[in-house]
Formats: C-alpha cells, sequence, structure tokens
C-alpha cells in the first residue's frame, strides 16, 4: 500500500472494518482516503465511523441511521452511495433497483451523512460483457435519482466494476472503480 501512495494512489478501500482500522493505524502517517467497500453490519459501523471518507455499501435506512448517529459521535459527516442489487445472486447485497428512490429520499432527512450516489456489483462470471446490463441500470437509477433535485442528495460517482470488469463499468458510466485485484493481487481468506 505505501508503494502504491508513492505511486501516486490516495483512495484505498477496504471489505471488513478490523481490516480497515489496522491498515489505517499502520499507514496513519499517510495522507489516505479510506473507503468502506464491503457489507456493512450495524455493529461494525463504530469501528469505522471516525476513519472513512465513503461508505460505499448502503444498504438500508437502519444502517444509515448508524452511520448518521456514529458520525455526530464523531464530529463529522459521511460520505455513502447506495448499493444497489442488481443480480439474481442471492450471495450479494443492496437495495433492489425499485427501492432505491424512496430509500433516498428517506437518507436525504438524515443528518451527518450525505448521499453521494449508487454502487453495485456485477455477477459473477468469467464474461465481463454479463455486467453491462447492471452497470447500465445503475446508471440509469442515478439520472433518475439526480433529476429529481432532492436536497442533500448528490449523484456524483457511481461505483461499479472490479478487476474482471472494470472496463464495461467505465464504458457504462462509473466514476470510482474497485480493482484491488489487479494491483495488490488476489486477496487472502480473511478469517
Amino acid at each position: 500500500m505505501r508503494e502504491a501512495f508513492g505511486a501516486g494512489a490516495r483512495d484505498f478501500g477496504e471489505n471488513f472494518a478490523q481490516e480497515l482500522r489496522e491498515k489505517q493505524a499502520q499507514l496513519a502517517d499517510l495522507p489516505i482516503r479510506w473507503h468502506f467497500i464491503g457489507h456493512l453490519q450495524t455493529n461494525k459501523v463504530k469501528t469505522i465511523a471516525p476513519l472513512v471518507t465513503l461508505v460505499h455499501s448502503l444498504d438500508s435506512f437502519r444502517l444509515a441511521e448508524e452511520i448518521s448517529r456514529r458520525a455526530a459521535r464523531a464530529n463529522r459527516s459521511i460520505d455513502v452511495l447506495v448499493e444497489v442489487h442488481t443480480t439474481d445472486e442471492a450471495t450479494k447485497y443492496g437495495v433492489p433497483p425499485e427501492q432505491v428512490l424512496p430509500l433516498v429520499r428517506d437518507l436525504s432527512g438524515l443528518p451527518n451523512l450525505r448521499v453521494q450516489g449508487l454502487m453495485t456489483m456485477g455477477p459473477f462470471s468469467d464474461d465481463a460483457e454479463s455486467s453491462r446490463t447492471c452497470f447500465r441500470l445503475t446508471a440509469a437509477l442515478a439520472r433518475d435519482i439526480a433529476a429529481q433535485g432532492i436536497q442533500g442528495v448528490e449523484m456524483r460517482h457511481l461505483s461499479m466494476g472490479m478487476t474482471h470488469d472494470f472496463r464495461i463499468a467505465i464504458e457504462e458510466g462509473a466514476t470510482m472503480i474497485r480493482i484491488g485485484t489487479a494491483i495488490f493481487g488476489k486477496r487472502t481468506k480473511h478469517v
């Protein structure tokens, strides 16, 4: 990570709250913008709230309330992306597309939390092209939400695409891609 920072990377994402805290402590001397990109449980928000710049995986109002509450305790606001569930895979998290706009409207009233866009994951597949429909749907949702003019809500970011499908994501409008495997290699199993 220090080598990547030296090469110009400033934004780093982590999937697990404990690992984010440990890595942040080890790299506290560097002005890194930490992103939480994994599934977040409400009991882990306290671990990341003082550290993160952006949470990519907001998937419920209950989680949003906890992020807002913990951000207030840390005397800050936290930017979030709403995770959209765009595949039929039960192993993925997120809000069904038809529930995204109502959730975003509800989120706009929470203090210390700023909705900055949407995130999605394409299907697990060797065919990167299979992600295009998911990315296109998420980009269309972001445009629709932006057109609503909801106070306190911006659709600045589309976090879409990982190492295997990031090119398709960029073609479909991604402003953020998650390519840790391409940079750091395959992740060792978290225990």
